[in-house]
């Protein structure tokens, strides 16, 4: 076990440790792309060479996409990186902080502080783990030698650049993730466009260091996804001895409803229509299966990141978060 784990500090040592390499401008499809900015948004061709010329390739970016953590560990593996004693207290910490934001801004959305709590908590670890990539490289890097994903993080890098020119930012300074993903809410480029909103009205949208721009961001991006402030996000299941149905696989296009699924010998509590689309889940647990059903919002958080245990993991460290804050206040 030694030996596995000294082997495997050297192999992440020599990804952290390995340059990157400067992007080739003069590569047919990075030509192609400054024609298209050129042509598209009236971009100078010399300043926007100049701006990809900065850009460094990095193999750990390749490395990293290839292995997703939401892709490679089981329900249980991936719940307790979230769900820890130290990110709920920390999350406990940032909702006293921020209470007076987060509840103007849930009063105003009808998104609950408990979801944009459990996201940032989930994204950031409430801003401590934001990424240390320049996004630059990031969307350069897969956009140009990330063939299965490269039409994806061209469009990206394509919102970066105009993102960059309409908030007069410059193309080096932003940082994020791996993906290219920005500040507290992990924003991709085009995220940022078209949901970043200017909360505290100081006249620019900061996702990267104004926490009341990030949460109100966080908000918005629910509101345009369709959150329902009255609906339920999910609910623990079981199946009775007479269960009819069929474990599907897990989707992210809820296609059964509460009635249905009760018809079916699927047991949970909901205060819902029976005609409400819902999904049954299965998730592998620590002593066995999990069985959950999603209700519409559980969805609307699968839009922020396109994984079943994602949006349970958001709305359990949420939950958790919420009691100590409720428990202590009374």
């Amino acid at each position: 076990m030694r030996q596995k784990l000294q082997t495997a500090v050297l192999f992440v040592l020599c990804i952290i440790a390995t340059p990157g390499f400067a992007l080739d401008v003069e590569r047919s499809d990075v030509r192609q792309f400054v024609d298209a900015m050129v042509e598209k948004h009236g971009y100078d061709r010399e300043e926007l060479t100049a701006v990809l010329r900065q850009a460094q390739s990095q193999e750990a970016i390749l490395t990293a996409i290839s292995r997703p953590a939401e892709k490679t560990l089981a329900w249980h593996e991936y719940r307790s990186i979230f769900l820890t004693r130290e990110r709920i207290s920390a999350g406990v910490d940032f909702w006293r902080e921020h209470k007076d934001e987060l509840r103007r801004i849930s009063e105003e959305t009808g998104v609950s502080c408990e979801i944009l709590v459990g996201i940032i908590g989930v994204e950031t670890y409430f801003g401590r783990i934001t990424g240390k990539y320049r996004v630059l490289d990031a969307l350069a890097t897969l956009a140009f030698d990330y063939p299965p994903r490269s039409k994806f993080f061209m469009r990206e890098l394509e919102e970066f650049l105009l993102l960059v020119r309409e908030e007069k930012m410059e193309a080096t300074a932003a940082t994020g993730s791996y993906a290219g993903a920005m500040g507290a809410p992990q924003f991709m480029p085009s995220s940022f466009r078209a949901y970043a909103v200017d909360s505290n009205e100081d006249g620019k949208r900061d996702i990267w260091g104004d926490w009341e721009d990030v949460i109100g961001s966080v908000a918005n991006y629910f509101v345009a996804h369709g959150w329902d402030s009255e609906t339920s996000v999910v609910a623990q299941a079981s199946l009775a001895d007479n269960f009819k149905g069929v474990l599907p696989e897990n989707t992210l296009t809820p296609t059964e409803t509460v009635e249905s699924l009760g018809k079916q010998g699927v047991t949970f509590a909901a205060s819902l229509p029976g005609d409400h689309k819902s999904q049954l889940l299965t998730l592998e647990g620590e002593d066995g299966d999990e069985h959950w059903v999603g209700f519409h919002n559980f969805f609307v958080i699968t839009r922020y990141n396109r994984s079943v245990m994602y949006a349970l993991a958001v709305h359990q460290l949420g939950q958790e978060i919420a009691m100590e804050v409720k428990g202590s206040a009374s």
